[in-house]
């Protein structure tokens, strides 16, 4: 799989978040997070900050906004969190998981069993 930045679509980035534990891209209508190898994503460290940057640019709280996760690294998300991301009055118009293992696809349905909407897990496995 490759980086946003590395495709035609990097253009058209209207706001890039970089952040020590990996990059957000924000697009006219949707938003790809890309977190570095090794990263233990939980609200309090990582995913407040996110949610509170680009809600703030975005002047939403998210409702109209989907949310591409581009597994392009292997790292960990606290699933849990997902219910201190709704508590907190956030909400999705949709999101999805792009990975390229079986290790990141189980993960994203573990993750699905506490993010409260509708998920949508795209598996893209290469043939070597």
């Amino acid at each position: 799989m490759i980086s946003i930045k590395k495709t035609d679509l990097y253009s058209e980035v209207v706001k890039e978040f970089n952040y020590l534990f990996g990059s957000i891209f924000v697009f006219k209508g949707f938003v790809v997070s890309e977190i570095n190898q090794g990263q233990i994503i939980n609200w309090d460290n990582q995913a407040k900050l996110i949610a509170e940057d680009v809600t703030a640019f975005l002047g939403t709280n998210g409702a109209d906004v989907i949310y591409i996760s581009n597994r392009i690294n292997s790292y960990s998300v606290v699933a849990l969190d997902w219910l201190k991301f709704f508590k907190h009055s956030y909400t999705l118009k949709g999101y999805c998981i792009v990975s390229q293992n079986k290790r990141g696809i189980i993960n994203a349905k573990i993750e699905k069993l506490f993010y409260t909407k509708k998920l949508s897990i795209l598996a893209i496995y290469s043939k070597q």
